[in-house]
Parts: structure tokens; sequence; C-alpha cells
């Protein structure tokens, strides 16, 4: 009897739309921006064409926004520059998964800028 590995690939730009989109959760619960599209990626990217690079764009993205959210806290108190670094934080971590979900949408490559590469 012989086993069969199937290891095809399937395309599925919604569960990337939604993959995107759950970075939205930040708003709602504070770190299920991080940990639900960690989870899909984690579960996900040996099975759906795609998913291995937004899920490591998305868990760079988030990971560099909690960094620049922490050194932005302490920041307040150097004149207040800290203040500037949270509206960025806020801004981008809301426009910038929007935008990705409809590239996704498209079948595009992702694009976050000014992100760290923790995952490569």
């Amino acid at each position: 009897m012989e086993i069969l590995n199937h290891t095809e690939k399937r395309t599925d730009s919604s569960l990337l739309v939604l993959t995107q989109l759950s970075q939205l959760l930040s708003y709602i619960t504070g770190c299920g921006g991080l940990i639900v599209p960690l989870v899909i990626w984690l579960t996900q990217k040996d099975k759906v064409e795609g998913m291995d690079e937004h899920g490591k764009n998305i868990v760079n993205f988030q990971i560099t926004l909690l960094l620049l959210a922490v050194i932005s806290v302490p920041g307040i108190l150097l004149f207040g520059l800290g203040i500037l670094g949270l509206i960025y934080v806020g801004i981008i971590g809301f426009i910038m998964p929007i935008v990705n979900a409809i590239k996704a949408s498209n079948g595009e490559s992702p694009s976050y800028f000014s992100t760290i590469r923790f995952i490569k």
C-alpha cells in the first residue's frame, strides 16, 4: 500500500485578507493583532499559497509596532516626542493592514515600510 504525500498548496485569497485584517484586533483586545495572525500563519503556512510571505510580514510589522510603542512611552518625558511616536503607531497600525488586505485580495505581495525584519 502506497501512502501519497499531498503537499500542494491551495490558493485562498480570502484567508490572506482575513489574516491581514485580523491585525485590527489590537484596537479591540490589545494583543489579538499579533496572536491571531501568528496562529493563522503557523497553522496554514504549508497549506495556503502566499501565507508564509504574508504571515512573516505581519508578525514583523506587529513586533515592530510593539517595540515602537514601548520605546515611545518613556519618550513622552523627553519634550513629548513619545506622543508623536504613539500617534505614528496608531495611524500606521490601522492603515497598513487595510492597504495590505486590498493587496492580498488582488493577489499582490504585502508591503510594510519601516518594518524591522525579525523573521526572514
